[in-house]
């Protein structure tokens, strides 16, 4: 029963994780219809600007790392979040708006590269380099919850530690909040109207560029909380160009095409099924293939539902 309850909560966090980044795949997607592959570099941008702020500002600012105030991180949050959405406008702005009437083809080429061009430039001196480093513990990883099972002697604790309590919660309120902004506010009502007819939200009134480049600033914020979340529960951060990163995101994808691409509500049921799969293989199985499980998964969700858990058939007529 403990290893069982201590899956179950290391399921939700890195499910919450995988859910964030999932959220801009399908959120770019239910815009523009084209996969933006560069969009899990973002979150590496957004677990190094963070490890950037908290290792180089938070000193000048008379506050050490290790030693920082409640409010901290958040702090160094905010700050990645706002960075990351300005990446994000201007990843869009110089690079995908030219191609807005362009096939898909060359969208997707440009991203594939968009990627390549995020993950060299990490690498330079002047911007991460090529060495891994650590990221300071801004939350004290001190135990909220802990229960013995068993009998003395084959007793088996569950450990609920405060990292794994502030991810989830701060990825669930900031998919509460992407929630009521797509279906209960204005720019919502206009973003699910660019994504249904492009052509005609904008015979409407409503400024098509403008919306989808707060598309981009808003998946690329959720990214950077997620790369920012990510640096909490694993404070080793590898080199931008490292495999990790590469599979991070396309878990990610792979729970956005399981939940259904373009739907947000899907995108966050399927991270939290990925990371399921993911964990409970890795625990009863063999942690050796938790990455095969997940993939597994996805074949078996192509074969049998292509359209994903909450996706739905498009009609053409023809």
């Amino acid at each position: 029963m403990a290893e069982f309850l201590q899956t179950v909560e290391t399921s939700l966090a890195v499910g919450a994780l995988y859910a964030l980044i999932a959220l801009g795949y399908t959120m770019v997607y239910g815009i523009l219809k084209f996969i933006n592959f560069a969009h899990s570099d973002i979150v590496v941008l957004g677990a190094w600007i963070s490890l950037r702020i908290a290792t180089e500002v938070l000193p000048k600012l008379g506050i050490d790392p290790r030693a920082a105030p409640w409010w901290a991180g958040g702090a160094v949050l905010l700050a990645s979040m706002a960075a990351c959405s300005i990446i994000g406008f201007v990843i869009e702005r110089t690079c995908y708006k030219p191609l807005r009437r362009a096939p898909r083809l060359n969208v997707l080429i440009t991203a594939i590269g968009v990627s390549l061009l995020l993950q060299n430039l990490g690498q330079l001196d002047l911007f991460f380099g090529t060495q891994p480093a650590r990221m300071p513990s801004l939350l004290p990883n001190t135990p909220l919850v802990q229960w013995e099972f068993g009998t003395e002697g084959a007793s088996r604790r569950l450990v609920i530690g405060l990292v794994d309590v502030v991810i989830f919660l701060t990825a669930g309120t900031l998919m509460v909040l992407l929630e009521l902004l797509v279906y209960r506010s204005k720019l919502g009502a206009a973003m699910r109207a660019v994504s249904f007819n492009t052509e005609t939200a904008s015979l409407m009134g409503i400024n098509v560029d403008r919306i989808v480049s707060l598309t981009f600033m808003i998946g690329s914020a959720l990214a950077a909380a997620a790369g920012f979340l990510y640096a909490m529960k694993y404070p080793g951060l590898n080199q931008p160009a490292h495999t990790i990163w590469v599979l991070l995101g396309l878990k990610a994808f792979v729970a956005a095409v399981i939940g259904g691409i373009g739907n947000v509500r899907g995108a966050v049921i399927g991270g939290f099924v990925i990371a399921a799969v993911e964990q409970f293989g890795a625990f009863y199985i063999s942690s050796n293939y938790r990455d095969f499980y997940v993939f597994v998964l996805l074949i078996l969700m192509l074969l049998v539902r292509p359209t994903g858990l909450l996706g739905s058939t498009v009609k053409v007529k023809v």
